[in-house]
């Protein structure tokens, strides 16, 4: 074994060993070829972003008579669905309830961490999406413990069952409380219930803790992908589980195609059949919505499903619009899966989903998020699960085969909206037949009136520097609301992820920079309807919620972040949203500033991003702590 092709830092490789194991490493050094072009499909994405912007120009549908980019599959024929795709496994066709959240948690001991692993397979969830991406946070060794403890918990270990059995316990005293019945009846017996999900991270990220052989940062996606898949891959299917990953931030067929060679690549070196692993893809990427049949042919066997998002997919609308002064959101709480462009793009999708492949075969659409907790006053409680399962039903009657829910709490409420039909999934309901017009591609594009307002400019604020300051303390997904709703419990915290923090600031710029009209006046502020928001208006509204957060209890903001992280969560939201250009990543200012709590060295990394990007086109991704 040739140790040099990977290089992993400090004594990380000693420390995890169970997951850095030799057939692990192996399979990193048969896959780390790949991350030059991963690289090379980075760069092609920033500059075809950059292109746009400066010829001023939309994201358009394929030549149907060219073909996708990188392969030797004609756009029509993917159209057409003349390609081969998979076969649904059995523990995937009924997904009525997918949960989503990292099996870890920051700073905790193992027994401490992996009871998130616990509370995950005994939710009765009919899968779970343990996730290496938007909602694990990466501060130290995060992404390694996550490794670790899905190991533990699909092994069954000892430890994983001791945890299992008391947080069983805790689990029923909840739910006889607020459903009226033990949620578990037999621990052992529900472990086996929920499929295992993995997400790895996307193309655009690096990982923390490997370089190859040249120095590089080693793309994350390909550390994800060997490192679960290899330590898992034998008991998933002892116990007869499928091998099952979520693809996340593709932006188009040509890097679909490079995941489905890293698959194929995989499967091959573990002696597996081509298509073993299973893919679901969520569609979180404007550009993507314009190439959905172009990427189900490029993954082939591999694919299974479509997730519909909300916030990853709003704020590539709005990254892909940014050269367009016209184009400018209302307040993020009117932008749901009905409006406009939103209700477009999941037409789209379930259209897609539903066109047979050449054997006959469709995919499944797996709907978007619920992000409610049932933690607040009664009637706020009350209000928010009826909400919640308002949605459910929505997304059911247009053709969803499941939801996710961001808490294991929300499973019994929102999953009885599917068991009540009893239908294992919707595959193959008829819909109209995708077409590839310039009305179908403005649709994707289409806003509709809605308020714009101080209210929702302080929200997005407020929301945005505290996800930065959970960040900075490894906690990528946390419970959130706006400053002005601290101490009213009628007003739920919602489970947010990377992506709340990247949509807030991405409409607080295109409000500043593209001259947004309110649509409200505001006695506060004296804002009248129809002034424009001004860089000035801005820099106090950021002056005025900062000032909140640092008064809140430590409940809602922890005291010792005040000092630390929450200083540099408000420079990075401020850098973000004065910028001239529109950064293209808020998680690369994150990263780079991860295990650090000194506001000056927090400015120079981010000054040296900005600066390389404005003058050589080039994000900065790797971990700035990482020493040969």
């Amino acid at each position: 074994m040739n140790n040099t092709t990977i290089i992993i830092r400090d004594n990380l490789k000693d420390e995890y060993k169970d997951i850095y194991t030799a057939e692990a490493i192996e399979a990193l050094q048969a896959l780390a070829h790949f991350n030059k072009s991963v690289k090379d499909l980075m760069a092609q994405r920033i500059k075809r972003r950059n292109e746009r912007q400066k010829s001023k120009t939309r994201i358009t549908f394929h030549d149907p008579e060219s073909l996708i980019p990188g392969t030797d599959i004609k756009v029509q024929d993917a159209r057409d669905g003349k390609f081969e795709g998979s076969v649904i496994p059995k523990d995937l066709q009924r997904q009525w309830i997918q949960g989503t959240g990292p099996a870890s948690k920051p700073n905790a001991g193992l027994e401490s961490s992996i009871r998130n692993a616990a509370y995950a397979l005994l939710s009765g969830a009919d899968g779970w999406m343990f996730d290496g991406e938007d909602a694990l946070g990466q501060i130290a060794s995060m992404s390694l413990d996550n490794q670790r403890n899905l190991k533990l918990a699909i092994s069954k270990d000892p430890v994983f069952l001791k945890v299992a059995e008391q947080v069983a316990s805790e689990m029923n005293r909840w739910s006889e409380g607020f459903l009226g019945y033990p949620m578990v009846k037999d621990w052992k017996t529900q472990l086996d219930f929920t499929t295992k999900i993995f997400r790895c991270r996307g193309l655009h990220l690096d990982d923390r803790h490997i370089r190859d052989a040249d120095g590089v940062a080693l793309a994350a996606s390909i550390a994800d992908l060997c490192l679960y898949v290899v330590n898992n891959y034998r008991q998933l299917q002892i116990s007869g589980s499928s091998i099952v990953l979520y693809l996340p931030k593709i932006q188009t067929a040509t890097e679909a195609a490079l995941w489905n060679k890293m698959l194929s690549a995989l499967e091959a070196h573990l002696k597996l059949d081509i298509g073993t692993i299973k893919v679901y893809l969520l569609v979180e990427q404007l550009e993507a919505t314009y190439q959905l049949m172009e990427i189900r042919a490029v993954l082939g066997k591999h694919f299974v499903g479509y997730n519909t998002g909300r916030w990853d997919y709003i704020n590539s609308v709005s990254d892909a619009m940014a050269w367009d002064k016209t184009f400018i959101n209302p307040n993020i709480e009117s932008v749901t899966m009905t409006y406009g462009y939103m209700r477009n793009y999941e037409d789209r999708v379930r259209r897609a989903v539903n066109t047979p492949d050449k054997n006959g075969n469709c995919a499944i659409w797996q709907g978007g998020m619920e992000p409610n907790i049932p933690v607040g006053s009664p009637d706020g409680v009350s209000a928010s699960m009826k909400k919640a399962f308002a949605g459910a039903e929505r997304e059911q009657r247009e053709g969803a085969s499941g939801k996710w829910v961001a808490h294991w709490k929300m499973v019994n409420i929102v999953r009885p909206v599917w068991e009540k039909i009893g239908e294992a999934n919707q595959v193959g309901r008829k819909f109209q037949a995708l077409t590839y017009t310039q009305q179908d591609a403005d649709g994707l594009i289409f806003l509709e009136p809605a308020p714009i307002t101080i209210r929702g400019a302080r929200n997005l604020l407020s929301v945005a520097i505290q996800y930065g300051n959970a960040f900075a303390q490894g906690m990528q997904a946390a419970a959130l609301k706006a400053a002005d709703d601290f101490g009213n419990d009628d007003i739920l915290y919602l489970m947010e992820d990377m992506a709340t923090g990247e949509i807030r600031l991405s409409i607080v710029w295109e409000w500043v920079h593209k001259g947004a009209k309110f649509t409200d006046a505001d006695l506060q502020t004296g804002v009248n309807a129809g002034d424009l928001f001004s860089f000035d208006l801005l820099k106090r509204l950021i002056e005025e919620e900062y000032a909140k957060l640092l008064k809140a209890d430590n409940k809602d903001v922890y005291d010792a972040s005040k000092t630390t992280t929450l200083p540099i969560a408000r420079e990075i939201a401020e850098i973000y949203v004065f910028n001239e250009f529109k950064i293209p990543w808020f998680i690369d200012l994150l990263n780079i500033n991860l295990n650090n709590s000194d506001l000056q060295i927090a400015k120079k990394r981010i000054s040296n991003y900005i600066e390389t990007f404005k003058n050589e086109g080039k994000r900065i991704t790797e971990n700035p702590d990482f020493k040969h």
